[in-house]
């Protein structure tokens, strides 16, 4: 809504903050360690990511008593894109939430992105970038008062129904048609 837009234009520079994750497209790490605290009891303060076919294909796993309980993945750039949605009409996908980047090498290498004269990403920029990403301080969403306000003054509260319906989803398996059966992944 308006009313909201207008509080968020009252956020200061020094009210910048972030999510964890080194860069700007890290919410896998976030929701990890939040995972791991609300459904095992694990505050895990480093993560490990671990390339799997490619660099632009990571899985992050999170182990108690020998079993591995919580199985990520960040998958970026499209060939990798094709591979997940290809596993899970399958059946075979074994992650519980996947972070999926169309850009090879996520957001901060997005083609909106500053290039050198021949076209390629620049490299140093792109360090430059990070390095200015991880420079802000990091705050965890249940923490800021801006989304505490948010789920006050807009959601009607954090267990409301306005949140059930705003922010929750359901999924089901729907019926393939000819339309969708035509999509070559």
């Amino acid at each position: 809504s308006f009313c909201c837009f207008l509080r968020f234009a009252e956020i200061k520079e020094g009210d910048v903050v972030r999510h964890d994750g080194k860069r700007s497209d890290g919410y896998l790490e976030h929701i990890f360690k939040h995972a791991a605290k609300e459904l095992f009891g694990m505050d895990v303060k480093e993560i490990t990511y671990k390339a799997l076919k490619n660099k632009d294909f990571q899985e992050v796993t999170l182990e108690k008593d020998g079993e591995t309980v919580l199985r990520f993945a960040a998958a970026y750039g499209f060939r990798n894109i094709q591979n997940i949605v290809l596993k899970l009409k399958k059946g075979k996908f074994l992650y519980h939430f996947v972070e999926v980047l169309a850009c090879p090498g996520g957001c901060l290498n997005g083609k909106g992105q500053a290039q050198t004269e021949d076209g390629k990403p620049d490299k140093a920029l792109l360090n430059q970038m990070e390095e200015v990403y991880t420079a802000i301080p990091v705050r965890l969403p249940e923490s800021n008062v801006h989304v505490q306000k948010m789920y006050q003054d807009w959601l009607e509260g954090m267990d409301s129904k306005k949140v059930q319906e705003t922010l929750h989803t359901k999924y089901s398996a729907g019926n393939q048609t000819a339309s969708n059966l035509d999509i070559k992944w």
